[in-house]
């Protein structure tokens, strides 16, 4: 059918200009012919060509997620194809007896960041880790984060999401100074009823703050998270469970996105009894991840609710609140809860975010398992001036502030419109953080942590960056000496998604 389309539209074409040959005519003139007609075949093939794509593209969607994932393969599952059963045969092919092989209906994809970091001393790094090297330049390189990410429509209402997360990957699991973590960040299936209203089940991340949503590494202008993400919030923070979301639209420009789950629940103490909450990494032990429980699930078959809610008035603005509770002991008796805010304004090239966090372990001051001053566990100590016994907090807090200015000088792109054409972009930033990770122990102040981060960076495209930032913290802790000092750092780092 399509040849005889084609030979069809090739005859109509230059069926005016068979006449015009057999005329006699001078030789500009037959060239003028000859010239319309070829113009004439270009714009009917143009037309054909045109009328061609759109066929072929009738009945996929535009974007994965709201219909049916784009074609992958030719061949697809037809009716009747009897249903997956153990009655199938052949041993040697029965790896390949997966619904997908035959009609492939998932997309892969991820992003990947690798670190150059210079730091002056020896300190508390950002609150990942401690860097062994106390004295003198520290440079060290890391491959910080490599996640995939996996997507699929099983059908028009059912998709599945999931979030591979590999830190620190070159490094070999095992002793207290190596940082190897593997998991699933998170892996849920969700049933989409409507925009206002969908189910959610799985490993999910708990909306705490925006930035524990939208974390990813090619998405944000400096190298290192915001001090409130690690400590307060421990981003990446996820738990097993279930709830719904949606978003609606009060009045004409405003939106109202929400978030509302119940899961696992924190883990706030060892198996002996020690507290997971500490000075030094702030709530990051309490991870369903990090948990060790001998299960490795629930410590208290309690369950932990948490809830965002965001508000948009009009597109650029956006303000939230968000919560969570849940029991973080094996008595049940010491919930912890985490309070948040976050904001962001966008106008033009300015843009304007920052989150806030509180934090209220209630309990978790009590005496820690093998102490030397005679206390029992669970012994509630007071009347301690100081931390001298290292008393694990109970209250502590946050926030972080940052400003983005989005540009691109005229004169690069003159001067290279290859390299700095339409969809590169330049941006300056400036971030200030402060946390406070021990607020009932004022002697010492360990738990107070400062820090200016300045940085420029450079987006080829929109999906991959390159970053340099210059961080100072005038309230640094150095666990080598246990002494408050100055710091500061030159990150260099380069993320896309892939």
């Amino acid at each position: 059918m399509k040849t005889a389309l084609r030979l069809g539209i090739l005859v109509i074409a230059f069926w005016p200009g068979v006449p015009a040959f057999a005329e006699d005519r001078t030789l500009e003139n037959r060239l003028q012919q000859v010239e319309e007609e070829l113009r004439q075949y270009r714009s009917t093939l143009k037309q054909y060509q045109e009328h061609e794509r759109r066929e072929g593209a009738s009945g996929t969607p535009e974007e994965p997620g709201i219909g049916s994932l784009p074609e992958v393969g030719r061949e697809r599952r037809t009716d009747q194809q009897p249903a997956l059963s153990f009655s199938s045969t052949g041993s040697g092919r029965l790896v390949y007896a997966k619904p997908f092989v035959t009609a492939p209906k998932a997309i892969l994809g991820g992003y990947a960041d690798v670190v150059f970091r210079s730091q002056r001393k020896g300190t508390i790094e950002n609150g990942y880790s401690t860097i062994r090297n106390g004295q003198g330049i520290t440079n060290n390189f890391d491959q910080q984060r490599f996640v995939p990410f996996i997507y699929g429509d099983i059908t028009e209402h059912l998709k599945f999401a999931a979030e591979v997360e590999l830190e620190h990957g070159i490094r070999e699991e095992g002793g207290p100074d190596r940082e190897l973590e593997f998991g699933l960040e998170f892996a849920h299936f969700d049933y989409l009823i409507k925009e206002a209203i969908n189910l959610r089940a799985g490993i999910l991340l708990v909306p705490i703050g925006k930035f524990n949503l939208l974390h990813d590494s090619p998405l944000n202008d400096l190298t290192d998270r915001p001090l409130v993400s690690q400590l307060i919030i421990p981003t990446t923070m996820s738990e097993t469970g279930s709830g719904i979301y949606g978003t609606f639209y009060p009045g004409t420009t405003g939106k109202v996105d929400y978030e509302l789950y119940v899961s696992t629940g924190p883990c706030g103490h060892e198996p002996d009894g020690t507290p997971t909450i500490t000075e030094d990494s702030g709530t990051r032990g309490t991870r369903q991840r990090k948990c060790g429980a001998d299960d490795g699930f629930d410590i208290n078959n309690g369950k932990a609710f948490s809830g965002r809610v965001a508000y948009s008035p009009f597109l650029g603005v956006e303000l939230a609140g968000s919560g969570y509770y849940g029991n973080a002991s094996p008595s049940s008796h010491n919930p912890l809860s985490i309070t948040a805010l976050d904001w962001t304004l966008q106008r033009g090239p300015f843009e304007v975010i920052g989150e806030a966090a509180w934090v209220y372990a209630r309990g978790n001051s009590r005496a820690i398992p093998n102490n030397q001053i005679g206390f029992s566990p669970g012994s509630l100590l007071t009347g301690l001036s100081g931390n001298s016994l290292g008393l694990a907090p109970q209250r502590m807090d946050g926030f972080y502030i940052q400003g983005n200015y989005h540009f691109m000088p005229e004169w690069l792109t003159n001067l290279a419109p290859r390299r700095f054409g339409p969809g590169s972009t330049f941006t300056a930033v400036f971030r200030y953080d402060r946390v406070n990770t021990n607020k009932d122990n004022k002697v010492g102040g360990f738990g107070e942590l400062e820090q200016f981060s300045f940085g420029l960076n450079y987006r080829p495209i929109e999906d991959a960056v390159i970053k340099a930032s210059y961080q100072y913290q005038p309230k640094a802790f150095d666990p080598n000496s246990s002494t408050r000092i100055h710091n500061s750092a030159f990150v260099l780092s380069v993320a896309t998604y892939f």
